[in-house]
């Protein structure tokens, strides 16, 4: 089974734009566990601009499915992590000024880093996924820097889906099986929606997780929060 892993990011960007706490992030969070989420999935970056350090703390202390934490790892992120030992830290190598991540990890040049933050990381007792390109080589590296999992950039696939989905897929499943064959759970992420979702999940049924938010956020304008959930996993399904 494919878990859906909702990302909040986009509740906090609606708060933040108003001021005070309307939508209520924790309130939208345990709402999409009540709706059927099977995680939430939080992204705080530096600058605070969507989702704040203070409300990763008090997420952790009411979300009952799977709570995973994206970030660069910088001390900051790394304190977070120590503090709230979520069941999932999803390394990103985003800088402090990216809009949204934008490329995986190179897993070769950065495999002493790497491998300091994963060891740090499974210390704490939390699953470590790495952001990765669909290339056999970028999951080899993750496997050889101690990670449990990659999560798969999936912007190109989204991109190239309605042009030709099998020549989008084809890099993505060469590095599923690599990931398989050498026991690594894999995850996916990112401008995954209703439309490129289900053939996704339909060639790599090896998928554990799926984290989506924008496109979910943005169909929940139209559909409601509860009925968009339920169409994401019945694309899971």
């Amino acid at each position: 089974m494919t878990r859906l892993s909702v990302n909040i990011n986009k509740i906090a960007t609606l708060r933040n734009a108003r001021g005070g706490n309307n939508p209520d992030v924790i309130k939208v969070a345990l709402d999409c566990e009540r709706f059927g989420a099977q995680g939430i999935t939080v992204h705080p970056r530096p600058d605070e601009r969507h989702i704040r350090y203070n409300d990763v703390l008090e997420l952790k202390k009411v979300v009952t499915t799977e709570f995973n934490i994206e970030g660069y790892p910088d001390e900051r992120y790394l304190k977070l992590i120590r503090a709230t030992k979520p069941a999932q830290a999803t390394l990103v190598p985003d800088g402090p000024d990216a809009i949204t991540s934008n490329a995986g990890w190179n897993t070769l040049a950065n495999k002493a880093f790497l491998t300091e933050i994963v060891t740090s990381i499974k210390s704490y007792g939390v699953r470590v996924s790495v952001f990765v390109d669909p290339i056999p080589a970028m999951v080899e590296g993750a496997k050889a820097v101690g990670a449990d999992r990659v999560e798969l950039y999936t912007e190109p696939y989204a991109s190239h889906y309605h042009q030709n989905k099998a020549a989008a897929i084809k890099p993505y499943l060469e590095a599923a099986h690599a990931a398989h064959a050498m026991g690594l759970g894999l995850n996916a992420g990112h401008d995954l929606d209703l439309n490129n979702l289900k053939y996704l999940h339909d060639s790599i049924p090896l998928l554990n997780e799926v984290s989506i938010g924008h496109a979910l956020i943005c169909d929940a304008l139209y559909f409601g929060l509860e009925n968009t959930i339920q169409l994401y996993l019945k694309q899971l399904k």
